[in-house]
């Protein structure tokens, strides 16, 4: 491998530790709050701690596709540190949603959310040009 490429790696596999984290704690929650599986509902401060997880799940295909994209068409290096970004971000997200439902709307969120769209822009700002 490209050693241009262990930084985005390295984000790609943290961003990874982080949603197997949150599984494990939706499994610790399970007990915690009497939720048999395959059950999702039954207790909000389960829902909530499920909802982290599932959230994270739901961004994670977005996130890395778009991270890949960018490290080899901008810049490995801030792909690697936008995808750090992003991990952190979602671990406030998860902090802020399991006091609350109203907390889930945090820097945490807004910070994942200003990694992707930069993912995004930037990508395409490289990409449409390079077509003509």
């Amino acid at each position: 491998m490209n050693p241009e490429l262990y930084f985005p790696a390295l984000a790609t596999i943290i961003a990874l530790i982080v949603y197997y984290a949150q599984g494990i704690y939706v499994g610790i929650a399970r007990n915690k709050y009497g939720i048999k599986a395959p059950a999702t509902t039954g207790n909000i401060d389960f829902e909530r701690v499920f909802r982290v997880h599932y959230n994270t799940l739901e961004q994670l295909p977005i996130f890395i596709t778009l991270l890949w994209i960018f490290a080899l068409t901008v810049s490995s290096y801030w792909a690697g540190l936008l995808g750090l970004a992003w991990s952190l971000g979602r671990i406030g997200y998860a902090y802020g949603y399991y006091k609350g439902a109203d907390k889930r709307h945090s820097y945490g969120s807004a910070l994942s959310y200003v990694a992707v769209v930069i993912f995004l822009i930037g990508s395409l700002w490289v990409i449409i040009p390079g077509l003509f």
